[in-house]
C-alpha cells in the first residue's frame, strides 16, 4: 500500500454522504473555515479499503467470521484514521 496516495475527506453534521474530496488538509479547512462547516475531516489511502488498512496496520483484528462478512466491511470504519473535527468553521 503507497501512504503517499491519499486523501481528505469531509462528512458534515447530519450529511448522508461527503461534501468535499481534498488533496491536502490545508485545502480542506480552507474550505472548512470559508462556508463555517461543522462535520468530520479524515484521511483515506486511495486504493484500499478502511478495512484492509486497518488490518494491515494491526488497528483491527478480525476475530469472528462476522467480521469478515460483506455486512460488517461495508459499514466498517476506524478511529484509528487520522481525523479532525470541526464547529462553525473552527478546528475543534
Amino acid at each position: 500500500m503507497n501512504e503517499f496516495y491519499e486523501v481528505w475527506i469531509f462528512q458534515g453534521e447530519n450529511g448522508r454522504f461527503p461534501s468535499g474530496v481534498f488533496s491536502s488538509k490545508s485545502k480542506a479547512e480552507d474550505w472548512i473555515s470559508e462556508h463555517g462547516l461543522s462535520g468530520i475531516l479524515t484521511k483515506y489511502v486511495i486504493d484500499t479499503g478502511v478495512y484492509e488498512w486497518a488490518v494491515e496496520k494491526k488497528y483491527f483484528n478480525p476475530q469472528k467470521d462476522s467480521e469478515k462478512s460483506p455486512e460488517f466491511i461495508q459499514s466498517f470504519s476506524s478511529a484509528s484514521q487520522e481525523h479532525f473535527h470541526y464547529e462553525n468553521g473552527k478546528l475543534d
